[in-house]
This record gives C-alpha cells, structure tokens and sequence, in this order.
C-alpha cells in the first residue's frame, strides 16, 4: 500500500494519519477537509440524514439477501457509525500513543456506494494528546499526559462524549435502548485496538491495548474488554455486547461467531 504523505510544513496528526493508513485497508485515513464527505455534527444534527442512511442501508441488504429487516438495516448503521470515531482513534493510540479530538465536528466520513457502510474517515482537527516521550509532545497542537493509563483515559472519556451525542440522537430514531447502544459503543473501541493490533501483525499488541483502555467496567460503557483467546487456539476473538441482527436474514449465514447469542455470557467474565 502507498503511503499518503501529508504537505510539507504539515501538523503532527497529519504525519500519524499517513502512517497509520498505510497499515491497513480496512478504510481511508485521511487528515483534513475532504470534497463530499460529512462531518459526524452534520449527521447528528439532522435525523433525516440518518434515516436516509438506515434506508440505504435497507436496500443494501434486500438487493444482498433478499430481505431487509428493519431492525438489521438499523443495527448496521448503528455499528457502521460508532466505528468511524472508534477506528480512527484506536489505530491512532495503538501505533502512535496519540489521541485526537473526537468531537463530532471534528470528524468527516463517507459512505460507500451500493453497500453505504462508511469507507474513509477524515480528522479536521490538528490538536491531540499523547505521552512526555512523543517526539512532537512539545508542538503547539499537543497536551501531553504523564502515562499511557492517563492516554488511555483520555482516549475512553473522548470516544464516550462522542458515543454519548450518537446515542441521544439515534435511539429514538432506531427505537434502540441505551443499553444496547452503549453496548454497540464498547464493541466499536474495543473491537477497534484488536483490529489495531492485527494491522500489523501484532494481534497480542492490540489486545493489550484493549485490556489499557477497558481493563474494568466504565459507565456507560457495558463491559471490560471481552477479547480472549480463541477456543480453538488460532489468535483472539471478542464476545460482543449488542446484536447486528443478521441472522435475521434467511439469506444470510445465521449468526455472527461473537454473536451474545452464540457464546456464552461467562465468556466475558
């Protein structure tokens, strides 16, 4: 994969954004305002939009399967969004011990096309927190914190005011409980260090940042970190504490393998 070099005379973040896009395909990093994607306050500002994007959705999965349950259309969208905050920062902790703002303007994506499931993530701000030994910890743009428990902290209190707003807006519109939706949130950044870590090959890596950030329960988030090994020896694998509702589709392959449904509820004790 080429490695997007940001301008000359480009602020820390941009060069961690590269970097860190180059690591893995999962979606675009980018840093800066992008021609057509959406900042995540102008998505939260207008229901519509997310209703918009459920019904794509909708049609998405009838075209895929043959059926399109509301409730599956909604569960997507709803994981599809949290991961765009939780991605970006996790890959951001993982390789560069720095955590951006997350604040909903401070973040664009877009959305793909037919499937609309979000496909690059844009930081606008420049600002970001990290540790005494970042090279760039003396940078207008930085704060610095005196350890990785604090960075961590930083990283699950900023995610949690994002999730907080996404929960408030879309719940009413996705008829989903709190419950549910923090549960979705804690899947999306604890799910997002495994990721982190298997993007370059350190799987163990990433699960030890999950285990940083969420090493007990933090309302409102649902859980510490459910990542164990895989029973049957090959790698890692996360018990997930809400549904995406896709063995809902009888088209489909029945339920996800960190499905709540499927593994047991000790798993993640």
């Amino acid at each position: 994969m080429t490695l997007a070099r940001p301008a000359v005379g480009a602020p820390p973040l941009a060069d961690s954004i590269a970097r860190i896009d180059s690591l893995q395909d999962r979606t675009r990093l980018r840093f800066g305002a992008q021609d057509g994607w959406i900042t995540c306050a102008d998505m939260l500002a207008d229901q519509a939009k997310l209703i918009q994007w459920v019904d794509r959705t909708g049609i998405s999965l009838l075209n895929d399967y043959g059926h399109a349950p509301r409730r599956t259309a909604t569960a997507y969208v709803m994981a599809w969004y949290l991961s765009v905050p939780a991605f970006a920062a996790g890959m951001l902790f993982h390789h560069e011990r720095r955590v951006p703002s997350l604040r909903p303007h401070h973040l664009a994506f877009r959305l793909g096309s037919p499937r609309p499931d979000p496909v690059g993530t844009s930081l606008l701000s420049s600002r970001f927190t990290c540790l005494p030994s970042d090279p760039a910890a003396g940078a207008v743009d930085a704060d610095v914190v005196p350890d990785e428990r604090t960075l961590a902290a930083v990283l699950r209190g900023r995610f949690a005011a994002h999730a907080a707003r996404f929960v408030t807006v879309f719940g009413p519109i996705g008829r989903i409980d709190r419950r549910t939706l923090w549960g979705a949130a804690t899947d999306a950044l604890d799910n997002a260090l495994l990721l982190a870590g298997r993007a370059h090959g350190a799987e163990q890596a990433g699960v030890m940042d999950a285990t940083l950030v969420f090493p007990a329960v933090f309302p409102p988030f649902t859980t510490a970190s459910t990542v164990r090994p895989n029973a049957a020896g090959t790698g890692w694998i996360r018990r997930k504490e809400s549904c995406c509702y896709h063995y809902l589709l009888p088209a489909g392959q029945g339920p996800c393998d960190t499905c709540p449904r499927v593994l047991p509820k000790q798993f993640a004790k």
